[in-house]
C-alpha cells in the first residue's frame, strides 16, 4: 500500500472537501461503519475510544447536564460546524440554548476534548480549528496527566491564554460563573485509571 503524506504536497495540489460535500458522501453511504470527522478539508478517522476516555466524558456529562439544563445545550460527541471545511466532533460542547437546530451548531460557549492518546492532536489542529471558529473557551482533559487545560482568548487561529488546572483547583464554565469543575471531580476514585 502506498501512503501519501498530504503535508508534503504543494498547497496548489490540495483540494479540500467542504462540509456540504462531506455530508453528501455520508448520505451516499461512503462511510458506513466508520467514525470520521472533517478537519480543514480532510476526512480524518476518529481515534479509538477506550474506558478511561469514556468514563471522563460520562463524568463531565453527570456534572454539567443538571447544572445547565434549560440554560444551554450540552452535546456529547456530535458535530460542530467550524467553518466551510471543518466539522469536528468534540467530546462535549456547550452551545447557546437559542443556537439553530437545523444544522450542527456553529457557535459554542465551550468545547471539551478528552485526551488519552491524542494530546498533541488536540493541542494542535483541534485548538487551531476551534480558535479560528471563534470558540471563546476550549478545555482539554488530559487523562494521563490528570489535568485540565483551559484555552481562552482566541486570536489569529490560536488561543492566546492557556491555564492548567490540577487536583482541587476549580475552573468556571464560560458564561456560567456559578458552574465550576475541579479536576478531582473528573477522576473520581475508582472510575478512571
Amino acid at each position: 500500500m502506498i501512503v501519501l503524506d498530504v503535508t508534503q504536497l504543494d498547497p496548489e495540489q490540495r483540494r479540500p472537501i467542504t462540509r456540504a460535500e462531506y455530508h453528501a458522501m455520508e448520505h451516499a453511504g461512503l462511510f458506513l461503519h466508520e467514525r470520521n470527522e472533517l478537519l480543514d478539508g480532510v476526512i480524518v478517522r476518529k481515534m479509538t475510544r477506550n474506558a478511561p476516555h469514556d468514563l471522563v466524558i460520562e463524568r463531565l456529562s453527570e456534572l454539567l447536564l443538571p447544572r445547565l439544563v434549560g440554560r444551554a445545550r450540552v452535546r456529547v460527541q456530535l458535530g460542530f460546524a467550524a467553518g466551510e471545511f471543518s466539522e469536528p466532533e468534540p467530546d462535549l460542547a456547550i452551545v447557546p440554548k437559542q443556537e439553530p437546530t437545523a444544522d450542527h451548531p456553529a457557535h459554542a460557549l465551550l468545547l471539551i476534548e478528552v485526551s488519552v492518546s491524542s494530546l498533541r492532536f488536540d493541542r494542535g489542529i483541534k485548538a487551531s480549528i476551534y480558535a479560528r471558529a471563534g470558540v471563546p473557551a476550549y478545555f482539554i482533559v488530559d487523562v494521563e496527566g490528570r489535568s485540565l487545560e483551559a484555552h481562552t482568548a482566541p486570536e489569529s487561529g490560536r488561543y492566546a491564554e492557556v491555564t492548567t488546572y490540577r487536583g482541587a483547583e476549580r475552573v468556571s464554565v464560560p458564561g456560567f460563573p456559578d458552574v465550576t469543575l475541579s479536576v478531582d471531580e473528573l477522576f473520581v476514585s475508582g472510575t478512571v485509571t
